[in-house]
């Protein structure tokens, strides 16, 4: 179906993808994974055409193939509305009838030019999708999107229900390989458990991007793991969990390797050490009337001068196993906060909404204790990231209260790291926090992955992950003993993912987190808040 070969991309001097080469079969699932930053996008989107690499080939095996491609981020006016989104695609199918009419008049002139035909080729295609009204409400109804008003804009939906409904402009190309990019971020479970069903029950090919282990293991059955030092792929069988196993037995390989090959050299020098020293030690004990001796020990020095140029012969050549070099991971390390009371927050008889509208939770009696590990969980939409902001302060509770406790020191992560000054730098940002002088600042943001210029560059020109990860370093930096996190683990990497697991549970604050992460909700949570029906249950 589509065949990559020998792909090569750089931006300026850095290299980003080096001799790329795979193959995607016809009814594949493939996931690609590897470190934020690595070139994932940018493979992504030069597979789509929507870039261009500097050498190498992208061949489409299967004759007019239709390449649906979801992109990371989803950001369309956000005063149209999903009727006009929809609207726009009708559109274009118009201008493709005129444009398939246009074409059809060259080809009656030119019935041998290549060119036309392709372009005629593709607008036919576009003009033979353009009937979707059915189309466009079953794919809506399937993804939850189908009660929304016809006026409802695109600006207030949640960030699950954008991801949806990017998603379903996607589906409606009826495409034959999908190139999707973090399809899981901000989707809520019920939607995660229906893309995997949809995956499965797919007739053609998927090339998939995510960071969600558990939906990897569900959905694709070859892991392509490209490489961030350097840009090289490499292909596994399985899922990640296949792959998770048979990368750590490779480390584990190259690791006992390379502690052999050391505990050699090191005997192998002592040896010729050795063998140096009895000879020297015969030289300098004997004189010349002793001369067979010393012919002897020169015989012995000459072997022991062959043994350290194998040596050295060996060291310098490609058969020596390097020695394992561990990924620059995220470093996460939430300071001791400062005394916390039992009591952390309460809500009384609160009901939680936009002024103006109907409110989206009512009447909750919610109470959170020190120490406690909260995940909240539910349909997008349904409430959630509003009932957080109302936490914050971001919003007015619409009836009843809210009340934080007298010693709580609160950090806010929101979903889409919108608290982010977008015209401060990294550098600024932290230091708008925390007391540190620009030295202690760029070594403080080194454990978040800022190198070089990176925390001199503006938050609107970093990716999706920078973001992430400097809002959490804005929240390390800043101190607080009650953390509200909205999504903290959206468009992180797996290694940073597993950092941050691991430091929240060194954290010896409390923890009210939104998580839609499978994985990551069995192994954090100590109580789960389902919200549903305009209220928060908790679960048994």
């Amino acid at each position: 179906m589509l065949a990559v070969h020998h792909l090569t991309k750089s931006y300026g001097v850095d290299p980003v993808l080096a001799e790329i080469s795979f193959t995607i079969n016809a009814g594949e699932r493939v996931g690609l994974i590897g470190p934020n930053g690595c070139g994932k996008t940018t493979l992504l989107r030069i597979l789509a055409g929507a870039e261009t690499a500097d050498r190498g080939v992208v061949d489409q095996t299967t004759p007019g193939l239709r390449i649906g491609y979801l992109a990371q981020g989803f950001t369309p006016d956000p005063g149209l509305t999903v009727s006009a989104l929809l609207r726009r695609r009708g559109e274009d199918a118009q201008e493709a009838e005129a444009r398939l009419a246009d074409l059809a008049v060259g080809l009656a002139q030119y019935p041998q030019d290549q060119v036309l035909q392709r372009a005629y080729d593709e607008a036919l295609q576009q003009v033979a999708q353009s009937d979707r009204g059915h189309a466009a409400q079953s794919v809506l109804r399937a993804l939850g999107l189908a009660d929304l008003p016809d006026d409802f804009p695109v600006g207030r939906l949640s960030g699950g229900q954008k991801t949806r409904l990017a998603l379903a402009l996607v589906l409606l190309d009826e495409p034959h390989l999908l190139l999707l990019d973090e399809p899981t971020n901000h989707l809520d479970i019920e939607m995660l458990e229906w893309l995997e069903g949809w995956l499965a029950a797919f007739t053609g090919a998927a090339l998939i991007v995510s960071h969600d282990r558990t939906f990897l293991d569900h959905t694709v059955g070859r892991i392509l793991d490209l490489n961030g030092e350097t840009h090289t792929l490499r292909s596994y069988e399985g899922n990640y969990s296949a792959y998770l196993e048979q990368y750590l037995a490779e480390a584990e390989r190259q690791n006992a390797a390379y502690r052999d090959q050391v505990y050699e050299i090191r005997r192998m020098r002592q040896d010729i050490a050795r063998t140096k020293q009895q000879s020297l030690h015969v030289e300098m004990t004997t004189t010349s009337r002793q001369p067979n001796v010393r012919r002897i020990a020169k015989k012995v020095a000459r072997k022991a001068l062959s043994r350290e140029k194998k040596l050295n012969r060996y060291l310098e050549s490609d058969e020596r196993v390097e020695k394992p070099r561990p990924a620059w991971q995220m470093k996460l390390a939430f300071a001791a906060p400062e005394h916390l009371g039992q009591q952390v927050l309460s809500l009384e008889k609160a009901s939680v909404g936009y002024p103006g509208h109907a409110p989206l939770l009512q009447d909750l009696n919610l109470h959170v204790r020190a120490g406690q590990r909260i995940v909240l969980t539910g349909p997008n939409g349904s409430g959630k990231t509003t009932l957080l902001r109302t936490i914050a302060g971001g919003l007015p509770p619409a009836a009843g209260s809210v009340r934080l406790g007298a010693s709580v020191c609160l950090g806010y992560m929101t979903q889409e790291q919108e608290m982010l000054d977008p015209s401060l730098s990294a550098l600024d940002a932290i230091r708008r926090v925390a007391a540190m002088d620009e030295t202690a600042a760029r070594a403080f943001l080194h454990f978040f992955l800022f190198s070089g210029d990176d925390p001199l560059r503006p938050a609107e020109f970093l990716s999706y992950g920078e973001r992430a990860r400097l809002a959490l370093a804005v929240l390390v930096a800043q101190g607080s003993n009650f953390l509200l996190l909205d999504e903290p683990i959206n468009h992180l990497d797996i290694p940073s993912r597993m950092r941050f697991e691991q430091a929240l549970n060194q954290f010896e604050g409390t923890v009210l987190a939104v998580v839609h992460d499978r994985y990551f909700i069995e192994r954090f949570a100590t109580e789960i808040w389902l919200v549903e029906n305009g209220g928060v249950r908790k679960l048994p």
